[in-house]
């Protein structure tokens, strides 16, 4: 189960609907550095990673180089996986990958990979091939495309962001079962 500190809540309910595929630096507002400063197990009572879901948090809240400062301090393939998401997101691909690499297989990938045949299949871009398991390397690239294309391809690597950005956070709001 999920639980959230109402902080986390509101920040959560004024961000976005979706993350772009580049940063787009933000300032930081009042609600982010009240949530910044705060000690992430009372924003995520009982998560089982409240620091990796802090840096979601403030990712998807626009706040990149808070979630930057964040993530990059978390040793484990969790705070990996958000600082190759935010490293995607500036865009630097090389780096997005090093920490890619460091993240190994992680738990949400069965479902990410589930979801995102699920976003192909129903209009992503024709010559996108997933392969058999989830592959973060292959999506760099695909982002990286998006880019550069626009239409079809941006809107299909924003909509598998997302479900990639849900799925993570949720893995690490929530309790350890």
């Amino acid at each position: 189960m999920q639980t959230l500190s109402s902080e986390a809540e509101h920040l959560l309910s004024t961000a976005p609907d979706r993350l772009p595929l580049v940063q787009s630096g933000l300032q930081p507002g009042v609600a982010a550095q009240r949530v910044h400063l705060q000690d992430a197990a009372v924003l995520f009572p009982g998560a089982r990673h409240s620091q990796a879901a802090l840096a979601g948090l403030l990712l998807r809240a626009g706040y990149w180089p808070e979630s930057h400062t964040v993530a990059q301090d978390i040793e484990s393939a969790e705070g990996s996986y958000w600082h190759g998401i935010i490293h995607r997101m500036e865009p630097d691909s090389f780096n997005a990958g090093y920490w890619f690499r460091r993240v190994g297989k992680h738990a949400i990938f069965p479902e990410l990979l589930r979801r995102a045949t699920e976003t192909l299949a129903s209009g992503g871009p024709m010559h996108w091939r997933l392969k058999n398991t989830w592959d973060a390397f292959l999506f760099i690239e695909w982002c990286d495309e998006a880019r550069e294309k626009r239409g079809q391809a941006e809107a299909a690597a924003i909509e598998i962001q997302m479900v990639e950005w849900q799925l993570l956070f949720d893995w690490c709001a929530t309790a350890a079962s």
